[in-house]
C-alpha cells in the first residue's frame, strides 16, 4: 500500500513539475529532469536508498533553477510548496527540500554531508552534464546566451579567462568524476569523460583543418 502511494505521489510530482517547467530551456528543461530521474533510479537500484525520496527529489531539483528566476535558487522552495500541496509528509518533505537545496555545483555542499539519497540525486544530476548530452547541453547554453562554443588565437586556445563552451569543459565538467559519490556514478562518469575527450581531439584536429 506505502509503495502505490508513494507512486501516486510521484506521478502527481512529475505532472506539476511538467507544468511548472513548461518553456524553459538551455539544458534545464523537463528533458533533464527526466534523464535525472532515470540515472537516479539506476544508481538506487546498485546502492538502495529510499526510492520515493529520491523520484521526488530528481523531480523537483530544478523546478527553480535560479537561471530562470533572476539569479535565485528557488528549488526548494518550490519543491516545499509542491509537496505541501500534494499531501507529502513533513519528513519527506524536509528531506527532499534539504536535498535539493544542497545537491548543486554551484553550492559546493561535500557528498559527505547528504544523505545516501541526496548523494544519488546530486550523483544524477552531474551525470547528465557529461557523455553526448553533456556535450549538446553546453552548446545549447552557450548558444542561448550568446556564448561561443571555442574561441582561437592562431589555433590555440585563449585563456580560460574567456567564457566558452570548452573552457566550460575544464573548468567545470572534466572536475565531475572526481566528485561522484557512489561507485556506479563514477563508472558511467569515467566512460562519459572519456568521450568528451575524444570529441574534443576530434574538434580541435578538424578546427585545425587537419584531415
Amino acid at each position: 500500500m506505502d509503495d502505490l502511494i508513494d507512486g501516486r505521489l510521484v506521478e502527481q510530482c512529475e505532472a506539476v513539475v511538467r507544468d511548472r517547467m513548461s518553456g524553459q530551456a538551455a539544458g534545464h528543461a523537463m528533458d533533464h529532469v527526466l534523464r535525472v530521474l532515470a540515472s537516479a533510479r539506476a544508481i538506487q537500484a546498485d546502492v538502495g536508498g529510499d526510492l520515493c525520496v529520491i523520484e521526488l527529489a530528481a523531480l523537483l531539483h530544478d523546478v527553480g533553477d535560479a537561471k530562470f528566476h533572476d539569479g535565485v535558487e528557488r528549488s526548494a522552495e518550490f519543491a516545499v510548496q509542491i509537496l505541501g500541496d500534494l499531501g507529502a509528509s513533513e519528513g519527506v518533505i524536509g528531506h527532499v527540500a534539504h536535498i535539493v537545496d544542497n545537491i548543486s555545483f554551484r553550492k559546493g555542499v561535500a557528498g559527505k554531508d547528504l544523505s545516501l539519497e541526496g548523494k544519488i540525486v546530486q550523483d544524477a544530476d552531474r551525470l547528465d552534464a557529461l557523455g553526448a548530452i553533456g556535450i549538446v547541453r553546453t552548446i545549447e547554453y552557450g548558444a542561448a546566451v550568446g556564448q561561443p562554443f571555442y574561441l582561437a588565437d592562431k589555433g590555440c586556445p585563449k585563456p580560460s579567462s574567456e567564457k566558452t563552451g570548452v573552457s566550460h569543459f575544464h573548468e567545470k565538467l572534466f572536475k565531475l568524476k572526481g566528485l561522484m559519490n557512489t561507485d556506479a556514478a563514477r563508472r558511467l562518469a569515467e566512460q562519459r569523460e572519456a568521450f568528451m575527450r575524444l570529441f574534443l581531439e576530434q574538434f580541435y584536429c578538424e578546427h585545425r583543418g587537419e584531415v
